[in-house]
């Protein structure tokens, strides 16, 4: 206890840029990992067998091969499953763990060999003799409307106002079709779990997965026990982006039965060649859009269907076709609109959840429906965007019936337009455009509202643990899981700042389901708001309890304790923080708390298509200059400008690092990854070697990124921040719009160019040559 000084600070806290607290173990190659794990003795490995035929009936599945190969210890099929054959999601029953009268599509598991080494494990997988009777099968969109368009789930629709009418009075009406691809998630770690066989029903998981519980719910399944026998531990992940939502399951599942059953550690990871092929990827849409529109090109009515090849499983495509509805809006109020969801049944791996959950293909098909207005107009897609955007009052109700009433978006496009001189560079390229014959410039500045929220309810909650050790040290454990994100260290800050301790004094530790229980999955960009709403709520009790003891032991009133840096005052008295939790820990002061939060003021009625799904929205805007190679189709991202609204930010630092990466993965997506079939069904795209992703060199010369600091949410957020996992994800579509600016430059901008995703230097080249056409050249 000490007399009053002047007032000291702490180190860390929120609204300050902080290191990821791995940071310096991610480039130094100390971060641990589950493949980097001391692998207890006589760990044993599991590889998987993988169909070889898209759809057919199995007529003989012969083992004896692979069983008698060096090294094998044994081989799990279906019927050495103990428990529950299915990963599916609750009440599907369409996802078994091994396929067993029937395959549906090609790389769909079969068996799992157990060996004592992954090489010899790995080997012995193709040894196996398969013979199938093969079926018809439905590779994409087109055949599975063919055929009847049968659904995984059932789809959504989303109306409001008079559609016939809309189209009636619009002076202008346009149609089309576009074609969105998929996406390989391509997680610098692979799929990976180590499974630890314990006393009775008991096990530990360590998985690679961003649904600890999921994991835990699906293992207990399989194994035929209760959810209390299986402990799920997740210190980090190299990357999730949502392919660790669901597609974990598999792993943790084959390598738990196999540990119980050897009763040894055991541990599967997939080559990338079988990860990919085997795994589910971000869905590949077909939208067919009807839109109205007058002289100003401002929206009258809005009729579009948004189908998307779902794979052989419902898996999450429900919830991600619905939100691709969800954000079919992007930033536009529509008067009369119709938009209805296709989530069909193919014979490919079961696509599944990843970043932005379907709202990016939302936005890109109706970025589509703006670039053709602006085109029929001649006029500049900006003022199209602008005159369309969501106002006040009657201009401000979603599709789903839900108001927009935190809308900033005019004011960040007019910044940016502003900023990045929009006007002035977009004069200058088309002046650029008319002199050079080859090289075609573009530019476009598009704009992003996202909708913060798990659409299923249940799923916005989370627990927090805190302790509070003598020494006035803290244990922080919350049910989120660290993919590379930063979560946390930004709950740690919540926390230091909670205490107003230094940052250093709070210890993150793996998330594990023995700690915290029942939790949702790191996902719907939601991760920072659930976990440090809990762990404040934790800490709110903590601190209720030592104001209490401090109001008796010293006899004063509540409003004279009060939490400074590294301090409790009490009155005019400060106490050092560890020697005031000591006092308090010898006066029988709980110094441990379960903190909980549920997100308030949201619910979703699905088959009214009405609610308030979202807690609030998230804004941002980009602005692109490519150039385009028109005799090859290549082309370089030369200059991007992003101004982005993450409310009051928990860590700049983070966010920034959040809104680069997503950009940079977004723009691959749209124009570099392609994803391809061949005619028996199997992904040939499944490698570095074949599938693209961006590298160092294709992000932009000139990359300036700026956050709205003016900017704060409404919603009582967790120091009224926001979002930004997913958001900066669709600022990439400024890429896809510049790029169709420079293509549409061949025909004086007087044809929509209508080029499908991704904008690969093939599918540019190939509009190039079709508007030449179209244009008489």
């Amino acid at each position: 206890m000490t007399a009053l000084d002047p007032k000291p600070i702490i180190r860390g806290g929120v609204h300050k840029p902080q290191k990821h607290d791995s940071g310096h173990k991610h480039v130094s190659g100390t971060a641990e990992y589950i493949d980097d794990m001391l692998e207890p003795a006589g760990t044993l490995h599991a590889y998987l067998g993988l169909s070889t035929c898209a759809h057919g009936e199995i007529q003989s599945l012969g083992l004896e091969a692979v069983r008698a190969a060096p090294g094998v210890v044994g081989v799990l099929t279906a019927q050495d499953i103990p428990g529950h054959n299915d990963i599916s999601q609750p009440g599907k029953h369409d996802e078994p763990i091994f396929a067993e009268a029937r395959v549906e599509f090609f790389g769909q598991p079969l068996f799992a060999v157990i060996a004592t080494t992954r090489e010899a494990a790995r080997r012995a997988a193709k040894l196996a003799q398969v013979s199938y009777t093969e079926l018809p099968f439905l590779p994409d969109i087109p055949t599975a409307r063919e055929a009847g368009g049968a659904l995984v789930t059932p789809g959504m629709k989303l109306e409001r106002g008079d559609v016939a009418a809309g189209f009636s009075g619009a002076k202008y009406r346009i149609s089309g079709s576009m074609a969105i691809g998929g996406q390989d998630h391509f997680y610098l770690e692979g799929q990976i779990a180590l499974a630890m066989p314990g006393e009775d029903d008991e096990v530990t998981v360590h998985s690679s997965t961003q649904h600890p519980s999921e994991v835990q719910h699906m293992v207990g399944h399989a194994l035929g026990v209760p959810s209390n026998a299986v402990n799920v531990v997740v210190r980090r992940m190299g990357g999730g982006f949502g392919g660790k939502e669901t597609q974990g399951n598999l792993f943790a599942v084959v390598a738990a039965i196999a540990a119980k059953k050897f009763n040894r550690a055991v541990k599967i990871r997939p080559d990338r060649d079988d990860d990919m092929i085997a795994t589910g990827k971000r869905h590949d849409f077909l939208v067919d859009y009807e839109v109205g529109f007058d002289d100003e090109g401002r929206i009258e009515a809005v009729n579009a269907t948004y189908a998307a090849r779902c794979g052989f499983s419902a898996d999450l495509s429900g919830p991600v076709t619905d939100r691709a509805l969800f954000h079919a809006d992007n930033a536009y109020f529509y008067p009369n609109v119709r938009l209805v969801s296709q989530p069909l049944k193919t014979n490919t791996v079961s696509n599944t959840a990843f970043r932005g959950f379907g709202g990016p293909q939302g936005m890109v098909g109706c970025e589509r429906w703006i670039e053709d207005i602006a085109y029929a107009l001649g006029k500049d897609p900006l003022d199209i965007r602008k005159v369309n955007f969501y106002g006040d009052t009657d201009r401000n109700v979603t599709p789903y019936h839900q108001r927009v009433e935190d809308n900033i978006i005019a004011r960040l496009v007019d910044e940016l337009e502003t900023s990045a001189e929009y006007r002035r560079r977009r004069a200058d390229i088309v002046a650029f455009n008319k002199s050079s014959p080859v090289l075609k410039r573009g530019i476009a500045l598009t704009p992003v509202k996202f909708g913060i929220s798990f659409t299923l309810t249940a799923f916005n909650q989370a627990g927090a643990l805190v302790h509070v050790y003598r020494d006035g040290s803290v244990h922080l454990n919350h049910g989120g899981t660290e993919m590379g994100q930063g979560l946390y260290i930004k709950v740690a800050q919540v926390l230091a700042d909670c205490f107003q301790i230094d940052l250093d004094k709070v210890k993150i530790t793996a998330t594990t389901t023995g700690k915290v229980p029942n939790t949702s999955a790191t996902a719907a960009s939601s991760g920072s708001d659930l976990n440090g709403m809990a762990a404040a709520n934790a800490a709110g009790q903590i601190k209720d309890r030592l104001v209490r003891f401090a109001m008796e032991k010293f006899n004063v009133p509540e409003d004279a304790v009060s939490f400074e840096p590294n301090c409790v005052m009490v009155g005019n008295q400060r106490h050092d923080w560890a020697d005031f939790i000591d006092q308090a820990y010898l006066a029988r002061v709980q110094l441990s708390a379960a903190g909980f939060y549920k997100t308030p003021d949201i619910h979703w009625d699905r088959a009214a298509g009405k609610g308030k799904p979202f807690y609030y929205f998230a804004y941002g805007a980009a602005c692109s200059e490519v150039v385009v190679d028109t005799l090859t189709g290549e082309y370089m991202v030369d200059r991007v400008d992003i101004l982005h609204d993450v409310g009051k930010s928990l860590n700049p630092a983070i966010d920034i690092g959040q809104i680069e990466g997503g950009f940079v993965q977004g723009m691959g997506w749209l124009t570099t990854e392609e994803l391809w079939w061949d005619n028996k069904g199997q992904l040939r795209t499944h490698a570095p070697s074949t599938y693209k992703i961006p590298v160092v060199s294709d992000v932009p010369k000139i990359f300036n990124v700026r956050l709205a600091e003016w900017s704060e949410n409404k919603a009582p957020t967790i120091r009224r921040s926001k979002a930004v996992g997913e958001p900066p994800f669709m600022l990439a579509i400024s890429v896809l719009e510049a790029i169709s600016m420079a293509v549409a430059s061949v025909a004086d901008y007087k044809i929509a160019p209508r080029m499908d995703a991704p904008a690969t230097p093939e599918r540019v080249l190939m509009t190039v040559e079709r508007l030449k056409r179209e244009a008489g050249r």
